[in-house]
Parts: C-alpha cells; sequence; structure tokens
C-alpha cells in the first residue's frame, strides 16, 4: 500500500507540474475568452476522470497509512509514513479543495465574452497557479517521504 500510495502522490504530482510549468502558461497566451472557455472545459471534465479517481484513491491510502503508522509507532518507517501522509492530504488535497475548487466553481460563473472577464481571468490564472504550485510540491513532498518509508522499513 505505501507503494502505490507513493506511485500515486507521484503521478498527482507530474499532473498539477504539467499544469503549473506549461498549460496555464499556454492557455494565458490565448485570448481571455478562448483561455476562460478551455479552462470551464477542462474543470469539468477533471472531476468523472481517472485523474480525480487517482486522486482520491491516494488520499485514502496516505489516510490509511497514516493510521498505520499510528498503531505502529515503534517502527523505524512511522515518521515518513506520517509526513508523507500529512503532506498529501494537507499539502494537496486541502490545497484543492479550499482554494482551487473555489476559484474553478467562480471561473465558472464567468462569461467569457463578458466585460469583466479579461480581469477575472488575470486574477485567475495567478491565483490558481499560486495555489497549484503548492499543490504540486506537496504531493511531490509527500512521494518522497513514503518513498523514504519503503527505503527504512
Amino acid at each position: 500500500m505505501t507503494a502505490l500510495t507513493a506511485l500515486g502522490c507521484a503521478v498527482v504530482a507530474g499532473v498539477f507540474l504539467a499544469f503549473s510549468t506549461f498549460v496555464m502558461k499556454a492557455l494565458g497566451r490565448l485570448p481571455p475568452a478562448q483561455g476562460i472557455a478551455a479552462m470551464q472545459a477542462i474543470n469539468v471534465a477533471a472531476i468523472p476522470s481517472t485523474f480525480f479517481l487517482t486522486g482520491l484513491g491516494t488520499m485514502l491510502g496516505s489516510v490509511a497509512l497514516a493510521g498505520w503508522a499510528v498503531v505502529e509507532w515503534h517502527e523505524a518507517f512511522t515518521p515518513y509514513l506520517l509526513a508523507g501522509s500529512g503532506l498529501y492530504v494537507v499539502g494537496s488535497m486541502v490545497a484543492t479543495v479550499a482554494f482551487n475548487l473555489p476559484l474553478n466553481d467562480a471561473l465558472a460563473t464567468v462569461d467569457p465574452e463578458g466585460s469583466e472577464a479579461a480581469d477575472r481571468w488575470t486574477r485567475y490564472l495567478a491565483e490558481w497557479t499560486f495555489w497549484n504550485h503548492l499543490r504540486a510540491a506537496g504531493a511531490l513532498a509527500a512521494s518522497a517521504a513514503l518513498s523514504g518509508a519503503l527505503l527504512v522499513g
């Protein structure tokens, strides 16, 4: 379970990193109406996707590993399990729910051709990408910590 959860963290980190490093930059180079429409379509497609299920499954794995760490408190791998689980749950999933999803919900209400669209898109790009960087870092650090648990365990 540790290896699968570490792999899930790495996959999630990779997707978040791709968005932060080139997808959002590409969308930002489009005219605002096109960028907004594209991101709205991405957000609709993301929820029922395999990626969504990977993120959710990885969160459940992280919670289970944290529970296992509490039971096996005396083992050398315990701090790594707790760190990895916390980094993923808080750094990726809580950040998603607290920041990225509300930004997505707000963008869903924007008329791409509306008078406020360009300003809202500029703010969205900056804020969403900032929080996405954090999510990527959290997932990557979680993968590293869980891999550490495998090495010492």
